[in-house]
């Protein structure tokens, strides 16, 4: 059956299905505070709110992870697919390019119903027309898009319940993140920083979809911050963009969320100072949207190394509340999470671009490490950074935190300031420079550190620069994938590689694990095809 969805006139999308999936059992707050008890789900995208991208399962071992095969495949369609599904209670709620949502039955892989949604005006994107998932709450899913809209809908038919605009898509606002639920509130981002946007946080009723408050993450003239910004109007294409998903600590009543590169990307001229509150994370109170405190990782940014990374929420010892951060300028963070007072940063990728990082966080720059018109070449780490926005991964079994790691370098080069043009960049300039330098200056790796004090305990190498998250498990497992779409598990207490999965196309997403049927199961995206994996 298809069926036409009109909101207010207009046709915003169609679904098709057969018929409605039965009631089943609401996705609570309560579920959401307590995801982690729940290991035959994934209820949101980090796995839970400390972004842990962890699971206790264990029916899969170092043991026997050779015996994992292939279990079905479901093909999206769709290239550069970048979801982390969803999976309630034996349904997988995924997402495709560039707004799509598709439920399947996680054991077989059989789609029950899917929404393809219409775009309402063409859409300037920098980096494809990507989505990252979906929030649920009670017997609803929510879903940001590429338009910049934020849909709620049914997950039992995929019928649309209500849709808000977030921002206007013609001055370049797009939306690819998963929203975070907290409590009666959907929390979003926007995406845009690279077309000259001004960035913000938003959050949304749950119910009604009735914005709650807004969170401007570049100050207007007069607040504070603002004086980072200079004397001209820079503040008002100022970037700041909010394209990932964040964390949320319900103790302290505090979100964390990263944000993205001032603009123009690679011309600071325009923007003199330290650019708040681009390149930083911010922790705000979810009830009001005021922001408690802020970190800047990269002041007066010139090298597109925005701070969007997933934030990590652990406890260090003695009980202190810490957030971690894998930081795109090539080093990785330590701060109190109830303070953001920087306790440490050690650099886990090669770094030129600072001489250190202070005793209050700040970097020392070294000088020449910004781009130039002619080109740069001795910049480290390269435009796409030394991480990026991919998932890490925490195991309490092993107290280690995972992520993947990029080793590469590029050509940074400068031009002109950019007039603001809807439907147009406003880079300043490039990252790029053309073909990557010789093999032994672009390749890859899974790192495995210390938490609390970021060092390194073990690193798995990889051929080329990846784009996939990181899942550990109680079976003593890390499963990832490298960009030409080798899915692999490590020994996550070694690093040694056990088992391999050659799935031949490139990887964008970040894998998690389920039960199906009482059994254990693991599902990534390669290519243009979601595969599921168990034990034969």
């Amino acid at each position: 059956m298809v069926f036409v969805v009109i909101v207010g006139g207009f046709v915003i999308g169609r679904w098709v299905g057969a018929q409605p999936l039965p009631p089943g059992l609401p996705v609570t707050y309560d579920r959401l505070l307590k995801a982690h008890e729940e290991p035959g789900n994934w209820l949101m995208y980090g796995g839970d709110y400390r972004s842990h991208h962890f699971s206790t399962l264990e029916e899969i071992t170092s043991e026997n992870v050779q015996r994992l095969r292939v279990k079905w495949i479901y093909q999206m369609h769709r290239q550069k697919v970048e979801t982390t599904p969803i999976v309630v209670d034996g349904v997988m709620y995924v997402t495709r390019p560039p707004s799509d949502v598709i439920a399947l039955d996680a054991a077989t892989g059989r789609a029950l119903w899917t929404y393809e949604h219409r775009m309402s005006s063409p859409v300037y994107t920098c980096c494809g027309d990507v989505n990252r998932g979906l929030a649920a709450l009670d017997h609803t899913l929510f879903l940001t898009t590429l338009d910049a809209r934020l849909l709620a809908l049914d997950a039992r038919s995929g019928r649309v319940l209500w849709k808000k605009e977030i921002a206007d898509p013609t001055l370049n606002y797009t939306a690819t993140g998963a929203p975070l639920i907290v409590k009666d509130k959907v929390i979003v981002g926007i995406g845009g920083a690279e077309g000259g946007i001004c960035g913000f946080l938003d959050a949304y009723d749950a119910k009604t979809g009735e914005r709650a408050w807004r969170l401007w993450t570049v100050p207007a003239p007069g607040e504070p911050g603002s004086e980072t910004w200079g004397t001209g109007d820079a503040w008002k294409h100022g970037g700041g963009s909010t394209w990932t998903t964040g964390s949320f600590d319900p103790a302290l009543n505090l979100v964390y969320w990263g944000t993205g590169n001032p603009g123009p990307d690679y011309n600071g001229d325009s923007r003199p100072g330290d650019n708040l509150y681009t390149c930083s994370l911010l922790a705000v109170n979810p009830d009001t949207g005021t922001m408690k405190w802020h970190f800047q990782f990269t002041p007066h940014d010139t090298r597109d190394w925005d701070a969007t990374q997933v934030p990590v929420l652990i406890d260090g010892v003695g009980g202190r509340k810490l957030v971690v951060v894998a930081s795109r300028n090539g080093f990785y963070y330590v701060l109190d999470r109830t303070t953001g007072e920087f306790l440490r940063a050690k650099p886990f990728a090669k770094q030129t671009w600072t001489k250190e990082i202070d005793s209050k966080g700040r970097p020392v720059v070294n000088p020449g490490q910004e781009p130039t018109p002619e080109g740069n070449e001795s910049i480290w780490p390269g435009v796409d950074g030394g991480g990026n926005w991919m998932s890490p991964s925490y195991s309490p079994a092993t107290n280690l935190l995972y992520f993947m790691a990029r080793e590469e370098r590029r050509r940074f080069f400068k031009t002109d300031a950019p007039e603001f043009q809807p439907g147009e960049a406003f880079f300043g300039g490039g990252g790029g420079g053309g073909a990557r330098f010789r093999p032994e200056e672009s390749w890859g790796k899974l790192v495995a550190v210390s938490p609390e004090t970021g060092d390194v305990k073990w690193e798995h190498r990889i051929l080329a620069p990846p784009w996939s998250g990181v899942l550990s498990t109680a079976g003593n497992l890390v499963f990832s994938a490298t960009p030409s779409g080798n899915f692999f598990a490590l020994d996550a207490r070694t690093g040694k590689e056990l088992w391999w999965f050659n799935g031949g196309e490139r990887v964008f997403a970040s894998p998690i694990t389920f039960l199906s049927r009482g059994r254990q199961m693991i599902t990534i995206p390669i290519g243009d095809v979601l595969i599921a994996f168990g034990l034969d």
